[in-house]
């Protein structure tokens, strides 16, 4: 059963191991991408709804992990189907499930639980499996302090900085592997080497961010999300990547310290999701909690200086607050589902930044293009101090 902490009760089968498990239950519109959005590290502590009906048709394989593990707190679906099938499959959705210890359920009307989320907002919930008990389910949702105030970046990030070098992989790659003739190291295309260094600060980056950097620099460096301004200098970077992450920016405010400080050296910078709410914070914004938040890949952004309407990946529970922008920052994309901010630029320093998921995965590809952005932005201040 998954019971909400205002005391809403839906009942369906397990899809995962035995369990409790308590979360914020937030409801994504993505009708592809399921094991995408499981390993995306953005849904720690997020119970996950996927309204799309149909969710495991095509199994589960390792080449659609956007990290190493599934960060979200449970998964909660209409309908998981019997039988997988594609040629890339390796597991079903229910095998990958259990395989790492993640309490699921479906046959869940997710329809009314959408509409129930909508309109009273994203809740603190529980997920119990093996057990009828409603009332210690009620129990653990309400215990649940929410999201707000918790900095889970320092969950998620890596331990120590590392060396990132695979560029993207096709599904050419992907179909030589199941037929034997290409190893797991082989895959991902030729990367460019333009001898620039990026650092990614690490908040809890997705795989495809990596690919799309690396294809455009051949090398990215990624530090911990507690990496000092001092340490990331020493690195002698071209350019700072902002990544994607779960929880409160607010609590962040070693990041926030960080990117300020680098900031002020004029180092060319690119933020999305969370790295876009600290760059905001990091110049004197504020952020604030919303209703239901963005989740899923179909939410429409318009450019404000082209006119230009983009669909984009979506996935954020907080938002930059328009009133408390500066003289310092201009707004670059709003959203045309709620006028929410979407991007941001800094006006006195190399900056910028995107609230969706430019990588996508799962999602469109329309805003892409930022990636080239940044690094036409690094190559540009490179050059101006040679």
């Amino acid at each position: 059963m998954l019971v909400l902490a205002d005391g809403a009760c839906f009942e369906g089968k397990a899809a995962g191991i035995d369990g409790l498990s308590v979360g914020e239950v937030v409801f994504n519109t993505a009708m592809t991408g399921y094991q995408e959005i499981l390993t995306d590290p953005s849904y720690a502590q997020q119970i996950v709804t996927l309204t799309y009906p149909h969710i495991g048709n095509t199994g589960a394989n390792h080449e659609d992990m956007e990290s190493d593990s599934v960060y979200c707190s449970g998964l909660v679906i209409r309908d998981l189907p019997a039988v997988h099938s594609n040629f890339r499959a390796e597991q079903s959705l229910e095998q990958f499930l259990v395989q790492r210890n993640i309490v699921a359920i479906a046959d869940i009307d997710t329809r009314a639980l959408t509409r129930h989320l909508r309109d009273h907002g994203a809740q603190n919930g529980c997920i119990l499996a093996g057990s009828t008990d409603q009332d210690a389910a009620l129990g653990a949702a309400k215990a649940f302090p929410g999201l707000a105030g918790m900095d889970l970046a320092r969950q998620v990030t890596c331990e120590s900085a590392y060396t990132w070098e695979r560029g993207s992989w096709s599904l050419a790659d992907s179909q030589m592997r199941v037929a034997g003739q290409a190893s797991e190291q082989s895959t991902g295309r030729e990367t460019n080497n333009l001898g620039l260094h990026i650092v990614a600060l690490d908040f809890g980056i997705k795989h495809n961010i990596l690919r799309l950097l690396a294809d455009r620099v051949g090398k990215v460096t990624v530090v911990p999300a507690t990496c000092t301004a001092q340490q990331i200098k020493e690195l002698q970077p071209d350019g700072l990547f902002l990544s994607n992450g779960p929880g409160d920016p607010e609590p962040c405010d070693y990041a926030i310290a960080t990117i300020r400080e680098l900031l002020d050296e004029s180092l060319p910078t690119f933020g999305i999701c969370l790295g876009h709410q600290l760059l905001a914070l990091a110049s004197g914004a504020r952020t604030v909690k919303m209703k239901f938040g963005h989740h899923g890949a179909n939410h429409p952004v318009l450019d404000t200086a082209t006119g230009r309407v983009m669909i984009s990946s979506q996935n954020h529970g907080f938002a930059v607050d328009a009133d408390s922008l500066n003289d310092k920052l201009a707004i670059t994309h709003v959203s045309l589902f709620d006028q929410s901010i979407q991007g941001i630029r800094r006006l006195d320093t190399p900056a910028f930044s995107f609230q969706g998921h430019p990588e996508a995965s799962p999602g469109p590809h329309d805003v892409r293009d930022m990636f080239d952005q940044f690094i036409k932005l690094v190559s540009s201040q490179s050059a101006a101090r040679a």
